[in-house]
């Protein structure tokens, strides 16, 4: 059995050694060498292995210079996105993905966000009839709208910060909304609201006050003089005279309804001499 693998082995060298078989084989290992050294090469050259390079800032630029000045670099240029912004005028970049001074492969593509010419038209949301202005104007924010209060009116009837009004470029539309309002994004809509109305307040402290002050102080407390009782040393009609008491008597918790009257009792001399 050895004999015959040698024999094999024997047979199987003076075959491949012989100069047209070892020609070929030489040919055919040359081949997928160069084959596989060539196809190694040219992926490395389209994928840029290891190769980056950092994307300039192009935000503030018109489209029409970004544009250019991408592909002078072999960026590819896609505007995924418009939106409009005040005061900005249309085709200027807003944004850009990738962001600037990414790493990213050469070629790669960027995408725009620019400015339009016309802003978007939005509907306000509908009036319940009693909504609240913070709720409300959480809505107007949310679609990019500017809601600002322009005056607040008292009334007893409903609480603080309800919507009475809804004005729009000096147009009223309060009802207008309830059939539906369309207005541009970025504009400012204005209201008025509610404010609360106090129909008490604190007792005012006139005692050691002259007559005139005191008078003066409940006057500006929106309360009202009561009757004027002097003493003996003074006249009614004394501006000059003080205030030894007072009812209802001062407490700096105490309070009384708009417009009630407070009784003075005047005497010629300030309390504290007496």
């Amino acid at each position: 059995m050895w004999q015959k693998i040698r024999h094999l082995g024997v047979e199987v060298y003076a075959f491949f050694t012989t100069p047209f078989v070892f020609k070929n084989c030489l040919g055919i290992l040359s081949t997928i060498t160069i084959f596989l050294v060539f196809t190694f090469w040219w992926l490395k050259c389209y994928t840029n292995h290891g190769e980056s390079v950092q994307v300039p800032n192009y935000v503030g630029m018109g489209f029409r210079e970004a544009a250019r000045k991408a592909r002078s670099r072999d960026f590819g240029v896609v505007v995924s996105d418009s939106l409009y912004v005040p005061g900005k005028p249309p085709g200027e970049i807003v944004s850009q993905d990738p962001k600037p001074e990414s790493q990213v492969k050469e070629g790669r593509t960027i995408y725009f966000t620019v400015t339009k010419n016309n802003p978007d038209i939005i509907k306000l949301p509908v009036l319940a009839g009693s909504d609240d202005y913070e709720l409300y104007s959480r809505k107007l924010s949310r679609l990019g709208l500017k809601p600002r209060i322009m005056a607040r009116i008292p009334d007893p009837k409903l609480g603080p910060n309800i919507i009475v009004g809804v004005v729009y470029r000096g147009d009223t539309i309060t009802q207008k909304i309830r059939y539906g309002v369309s207005v541009e994004m970025g504009s400012t809509i204005d209201f008025i609201v509610s404010e609360e109305v106090t129909l008490t307040v604190n007792i005012p402290d006139c005692v050691g006050q002259t007559l005139d002050a005191a008078k003066f102080l409940i006057q500006t407390s929106e309360l009202s003089v009561g009757t004027v009782i002097p003493d003996a040393t003074v006249s009614i009609d004394d501006n000059d005279a003080f205030v030894y008491r007072q009812s209802p008597k001062y407490d700096d918790t105490g309070t009384m309804r708009k417009g009630e009257q407070i009784d003075l009792y005047i005497t010629k001399n300030p309390p504290n001499q007496q």
